[in-house]
């Protein structure tokens, strides 16, 4: 009997040191966490758009006559000031004639008049009509002088020209189009952007974006242009951004996809993407203290490939759970297994 009752205390003995080595507790969770770092974000603003030319004119002659010569080509880049239409002037060379032979004229009809206002033969109101008269005539000839110059419809500036919309031989006027020139290098990235980003547009910001003609390529360009009007009805602000073009692979009306460098923020927090959780219209996080998880509201900003950024709710060097967040519930003990991501 005295044995029996030794071994019943001796089982029982066992039962509480096997409770009291667990702590009377759950088991840890083993999951993966990652540590919230510092980091430098770029905040950008995607929107579409198209390329288009610096300079883009339609030209016209500005005087009438017949088209009997056109130098340049199609399609060719020309330099400012090149000949690209020559019109008739044979009759325009003939007005210069006869009216610079009417300023000769008037001029020795001027000298004649102040010889003889010297001699009292002449009054001052001669003289004054003579020396007006002159002036009429020279102003005559300079100004057919300049419509003779503009017989030759020169480049007005550095492009390349377009479709010719003329031949030799037709009657133009100053209405006719002859054809269409623009430049080529630096071109322009043109697109709008949502009136809620007014605050943080500036010229000087740094654009990138691809073409879909080129999905190879990606080009960098600057705002030189923020409209300082709101358009309506869409309600969005136009940019402009000059960007280089040497190899003349960008052409106006080529479709784009264009992010802009709104803000730069390089003290920023960042965690890993798969961390948060959306639930209810709010993101969350589960973040590790003392062992434990806790639930985390979070305030999120900008994202990047696998990243994002926290703006509230986690500071740098903190961890959160990337992996076996199904299991937890708040203050769930945990064994985390520290995972870097790039």
């Amino acid at each position: 009997m005295v044995a029996a009752a030794l071994a019943a205390v001796g089982c029982g003995g066992g039962d509480d040191g096997a409770q009291a080595a667990t702590g009377g507790g759950p088991p840890a969770t083993p999951v993966d966490v990652a540590v919230a770092r510092v980091d430098t974000v770029i905040e950008t603003i995607r929107a579409t758009g198209q390329i288009e030319s610096v300079q883009s004119i339609e030209l016209r002659p500005e005087v009438e006559g017949r088209i009997v010569d056109i130098p340049a080509s199609e399609g060719t880049e020309v330099a400012e000031g090149t000949p690209l239409f020559k019109i008739d002037d044979v009759q325009l060379k003939a007005q210069v004639d006869r009216l610079e032979a009417d300023r000769d004229l008037a001029a020795q009809a001027l000298r004649r008049t102040r010889e003889l206002l010297e001699r009292n033969a002449s009054s001052t109101a001669d003289l004054e009509r003579a020396e007006a008269a002159a002036r009429s005539a020279e102003a005559q000839v300079e100004l057919q002088r300049v419509r003779l110059e503009r017989t030759v419809v020169r480049a007005p500036f550095a492009g390349v020209v377009g479709a010719r919309l003329v031949s030799l031989g037709d009657y133009v006027t100053t209405a006719t189009t002859l054809t269409t020139l623009q430049t080529v290098d630096p071109q322009r990235a043109t697109f709008a952007v949502p009136e809620r980003y007014a605050e943080r547009l500036a010229r000087g910001q740094r654009v990138t974006f691809t073409v879909a003609a080129l999905p190879d390529r990606r080009f960098t360009g600057t705002v030189d242009f923020v409209d300082p009007r709101v358009q309506l009805p869409a309600r969005t602000i136009t940019i402009k951004a000059r960007v280089r073009n040497p190899d003349r692979a960008l052409k106006p009306g080529m479709f784009i996809e264009a992010e802009l460098s709104a803000e730069v923020r390089p003290g920023a927090v960042v965690i890993p993407e798969d961390a948060v959780l959306p639930l209810g219209g709010e993101d969350f996080v589960w973040a590790v203290v003392d062992g434990k998880a806790t639930r985390r509201p979070v305030s999120l900003g900008v994202r990047m490939p696998g990243f994002v950024e926290v703006r509230d709710g986690v500071s740098a060097g903190e961890q959160v759970v990337v992996g076996g967040l199904e299991r937890l519930y708040e203050g769930a003990p945990v064994a985390g297994n520290v995972v870097e991501r790039r």
